[in-house]
């Protein structure tokens, strides 16, 4: 036999070897998507609404299960598979719990700090109790669906964050966010989430909300006035305004922790000025590939910054390219 034959037999036999490889890892995915009723997504477990439980290659949604890949592709195959369960999910996590959508005003805020807290996705009392006296219902347009895990349009292409994604940020910071701190909420939308800051920082804190559309500036203030967050904003502690957030609002800086809303293409050079030695940034960097990142910076000036999870969002543009046709 020469060497050229001996070769084929080696390169056969370990096509063959990887196969067969190949194949029981197909099935034991397969059967934990079966079995398990959790699934990750943005870097967390959360359980999966029934239909995926019995998610297969004979599913219209599993692009990813009917692809030829080559033999050599078996990692690549099982990430795509689970990146595909993961995007499935990611704008409505819980959306088949039929408790988190029935309920309205208490019970329904109730229910949705209940759910996420069952969930994993809120560990911190201190986060739990103020997503629960806050009431996401006063900052959903009418008719919205206020508790449950989803984005929710609120018109001018912009959206509020699914309620995961609230709990994730307000943990992140939730050290910088004691009271007589100062938070600064680029991209504030209807005002929830910087409602949630004033309520954690208290009366001597300072709250600066930021958003480039003067309509949802005008709305989250109104908003605002209508819960428990009225007092800060009546006190001048919490403060809503119409600017370019990509440049901060430096009136008020520095500040201990800065929440960016929409997704950058880079970190805003103006935004890492505001924060404050041992402070901390949460933003979204990426345009089709979004990574949620942590930014804190150092005593000595430098930043630190890694990776949360992967995420979703708007993008962090200016007023006239968010608006487009709108």
């Amino acid at each position: 036999m020469n060497t050229n034959t001996q070769t084929e037999q080696q390169i056969i036999r370990e096509e063959t070897r990887i196969d067969k490889i190949i194949k029981k890892r197909k099935k034991k995915m397969r059967a934990q998507v079966l079995l398990c009723p959790t699934i990750t997504a943005y870097g967390r477990l959360y359980c999966a609404p029934r239909r995926l439980h019995r998610y297969n290659s004979s599913s219209s949604s599993s692009q990813f299960l009917n692809l030829n890949l080559s033999r050599f592709s078996g990692a690549l195959f099982f990430h795509m598979e689970v990146c595909s369960l993961a995007r499935n999910l990611c704008f409505s996590l819980f959306s088949t719990h039929k408790q988190f959508q029935s309920g309205t005003g208490s019970s329904g805020k109730r229910g949705m700090v209940e759910n996420l807290k069952r969930y994993g996705v809120i560990s911190s009392k201190r986060v739990a109790q103020v997503m629960e006296a806050l009431d996401r219902g006063l900052f959903v347009p009418v008719g919205s669906s206020a508790y449950v895990d989803t984005p929710v349009p609120i018109g001018y292409n912009a959206t509020i964050s699914a309620p995961h994604m609230h709990a994730t940020c307000l943990q992140l910071l939730e050290d910088k966010l004691h009271p007589g701190m100062r938070a600064l909420d680029v991209g504030s939308g209807t005002g929830y989430l910087t409602g949630c800051f004033a309520l954690m920082v208290g009366a001597e804190g300072r709250v600066v909300g930021v958003d480039h559309i003067p309509e949802l500036v005008d709305m989250s203030i109104k908003n605002i006035e209508k819960s428990v967050a009225a007092s800060f904003l009546k006190k001048g502690s919490l403060s809503l305004h119409v600017g370019d957030g990509r440049k901060g609002w430096q009136e008020f800086a520095p500040y201990d922790a800065i929440h960016v809303g929409a997704a950058a293409s880079e970190i805003p050079q103006p935004l890492l000025d505001q924060l404050k030695p041992g402070g901390r940034m949460v933003i979204p960097l990426g345009t089709y590939f979004q990574e949620l990142k942590v930014i804190d910076k150092n005593e000595d000036g430098s930043i630190k910054v890694h990776t949360e999870t992967s995420v979703r969002y708007v993008p962090l543009t200016s007023r006239v390219e968010q608006l487009g046709g709108f």
